[in-house]
């Protein structure tokens, strides 16, 4: 069947698009990469120079919370089962309610007074002393905390000075709201009335 008279069927031509208005597509939406990169990191130099309520506001304001990051959970990585020190030294334990024993050292609350246990100078302190070592050994068994420097190292009995917090806040700060510390001031000074 090949003679004169037979035709081979033509072949249907395959349409190609045309590639010159693909790259024109292409490369006229390029710029918009550059500008996108830089429309970002203007706002994220404008979010870091705002204080930090405005970066609350501006967080619940887009529908995300930008101050619930785990920077604080992360940092706060202490923790251990405090018990109760009766007597002399322990390995996690509480003394009263500015010192207790962790990991086998002794620690000072540094940022706090409270009334003396061993041995108090009238039945009040000696009430208000036990309501403070009873309220720093619950904190201290609510969770992870942090152990910060004070300045100084260590006070003249041998105890490390740290300020103790968890989340950013001081147990310090929490036993003085709730009328069991004071501010350290320097010195102690007397709890009971005369």
């Amino acid at each position: 069947m090949s003679g004169p008279d037979f035709h081979y069927p033509r072949r249907r031509a395959v349409r190609r698009p045309k590639l010159v208005h693909s790259r024109r597509r292409t490369a006229s939406s390029l710029w918009l990469a550059p500008l996108m990169a830089v429309a970002f990191l203007a706002a994220l130099a404008g979010l870091q120079r705002m204080p930090g309520g405005a970066i609350a506001d501006a967080g619940d304001a887009i529908g995300m919370s930008i101050m619930d990051s785990a920077a604080p959970a992360a940092k706060d990585a202490l923790s251990a089962r405090f018990a109760l020190c009766h007597s002399g030294g322990g390995s996690n334990c509480v003394v009263d309610g500015d010192t207790f024993w962790f990991a086998g050292d002794k620690y000072r609350v540094a940022d706090i007074d409270t009334p003396e246990t061993h041995p108090a100078r009238c039945a009040e302190e000696a009430a208000l002393g036990a309501a403070a070592t009873g309220r720093l050994h619950r904190w201290l068994n609510e969770g992870s905390f942090s152990l910060e420097s004070a300045g100084r190292d260590a006070d003249r009995y041998g105890r490390k000075l740290r300020i103790v917090t968890r989340g950013g806040t001081s147990v310090g700060s929490v036993l003085v709201a709730e009328g069991l510390a004071r501010p350290w001031e320097g010195r102690r000074r007397p709890w009971c009335r005369a």
